[in-house]
């Protein structure tokens, strides 16, 4: 989207998705005691000291990689949670999520893009690791990586609604009263994978299989 490529958009948009994977990952940290939890290739063994939107926005610094693939990162990890249930977005695994599904969206949206060295450097991470974090990811996606324009522009479409709210979020997170439905709001990305996208995929595998 045009809007995208405003130079006041991208770092409003690079601090609410950061608030709402913080959200998130929160949530889920608190519900690990009720739902159980496998702990994957994405699992550091202590939670990183830096935060969530520092962490993104120096991706967004060094990546230089189109507006659009922050969207698409973001439709990848939404499909991510939708296939992986026991692998939910956590303190421990978000920055890893973070970092690697940005670069499989810069690789399948943009004609140039940086080498896994390069991103495993913006990450603070061994180039092993980002390989093996890379693999699991698309794995884990079942290799389903085409977002088609109706899709794009409904995830575009959703966060531009949610940063408008967001200060009334804000305002009913801070009343303890609503502790609890805030908690079970935010424990999920909101799952927008269209049906079409879905069976395309399904068609293409099909297709593949013949």
């Amino acid at each position: 989207m045009a809007e995208l490529e405003s130079p006041t958009v991208m770092p409003r948009l690079i601090a609410f998705l950061s608030s709402l994977l913080q959200r998130v990952a929160e949530a889920n940290d608190l519900n690990r005691g009720f739902h159980p939890q496998k702990i994957s290739v994405f699992h550091g063994l202590t939670r990183p000291t830096i935060s969530i939107q520092t962490y993104l926005e120096r991706i967004f610094k060094y990546a230089n990689c189109s507006p659009s693939c922050y969207i698409v990162a973001y439709v990848y990890l939404d499909r991510f949670t939708q296939r992986q249930p026991a692998l939910p977005i956590n303190s421990f695994n978000v920055h890893r999520l973070l970092i690697t599904s940005v670069m499989v969206s810069a690789k399948f949206m943009d004609d140039m893009y940086y080498n896994n060295a390069y991103y495993a450097k913006v990450g603070g991470i061994s180039t092993t690791e980002m390989n093996f974090l890379e693999v699991d990811f698309l794995f884990g996606l079942g290799f389903h990586l085409n977002v088609t324009p109706t899709t794009f522009h409904t995830y575009c479409s959703y966060l531009q609604t949610e940063m408008m709210l967001q200060p009334q979020l804000n305002n009913i997170a801070a009343e303890p009263s609503s502790l609890y439905s805030t908690t079970a709001r935010s424990s999920k990305l909101l799952h927008l994978c269209f049906n079409e996208d879905e069976s395309s995929h399904q068609q293409q595998q099909q297709q593949l299989a013949v």
